[in-house]
């Protein structure tokens, strides 16, 4: 199994004031043509939004737009008629397909974290959905809760709110945990092809820091050439064979939220 990192500080990086943010892959004015995308994960996007600001009514099409709320409030609005104010452990996903229009605003009085992450489809010309799931830090800790999952996978639910994974047109799965010291979690890539391609990623849940990642500190197993020690805001892109397995380690002093892709 290859494991190659993806530091921090060298994502794409703005600070707008009303807004901070890091890029994994080439988004906006962030442009590098070795982070375009990686399969069919196209952005990764780690936002901090300060109160009564946000994303003004802007267009989508050709998307499976997802969002997971780390920390404070974020109001959606959207041309199909929802609004919804989405707090921490939510994740709300939009399937674009022909054209929708939304915003995203901070709501309330306190900065709102989250990730938006774009995939994209198998199939295009869907017609526009959106679905809501809910998952408590409980189901998270020491444990991977399965947060997205292809829309045909077993037991995924095509409906706008329920229980298990949101469905996703993309052959990618989502898994999230919040891990505590000294605990390890596994993670085994299956599937009917040979190759699978994945993506880890540590949530700077510490506080915005643009330089060398910080607070918790997980330690990666299973990588050709040793571990490889990953902190708040890191990632790595990993390519793997099906049946190998990847463990992650806690070797900190606090509790780290990872999120963790498996996609064809």
């Amino acid at each position: 199994m290859k494991v190659v990192p993806r530091r921090s500080n060298e994502r794409g990086h703005a600070d707008h004031g009303w807004l901070k943010t890091f890029h994994t892959f080439s988004f906006a004015s962030y442009h590098d043509p070795h982070h375009d995308q990686f399969g069919c994960l196209r952005v990764i996007n780690e936002d901090r939004v300060e109160p009564k600001t946000g994303f003004g009514t802007h267009a989508h099409r050709e998307f499976e737009i997802f969002s997971y709320i780390v920390n404070g409030e974020l109001e959606h609005r959207d041309s199909m008629g929802n609004v919804e104010i989405m707090k921490r452990g939510d994740l709300q996903m939009t399937s674009a397909g022909t054209g929708i229009r939304h915003s995203e605003h901070c709501h309330g009085s306190k900065q709102v974290h989250f990730l938006q992450i774009w995939s994209i489809p198998s199939t295009r010309g869907l017609t526009p959905q959106y679905f809501t799931r809910h998952f408590t830090d409980e189901e998270k800790k020491d444990q991977w809760a399965h947060i997205v999952a292809p829309i045909d996978a077993p037991g995924v639910v095509e409906k706008r709110e329920a229980s298990g994974p949101a469905p996703v047109h993309s052959p990618l799965n989502l898994f999230a945990t919040i891990l505590s010291p000294s605990k390890s979690l596994s993670h085994s890539f299956q599937s009917g092809s040979a190759q699978r391609k994945g993506y880890i990623h540590v949530v700077q849940t510490s506080g915005y820091n643009p330089g060398e990642a910080s607070g918790a500190a997980v330690r990666v197993l299973g990588a050709d050439g040793g571990p490889l020690e990953l902190r708040e805001g890191d990632g790595a892109y990993i390519m793997a064979t099906s049946g190998e397995e990847l463990t992650v380690e806690n070797i900190g002093e606090k509790a780290a939220e990872i999120l963790l892709f498996d996609m064809e």
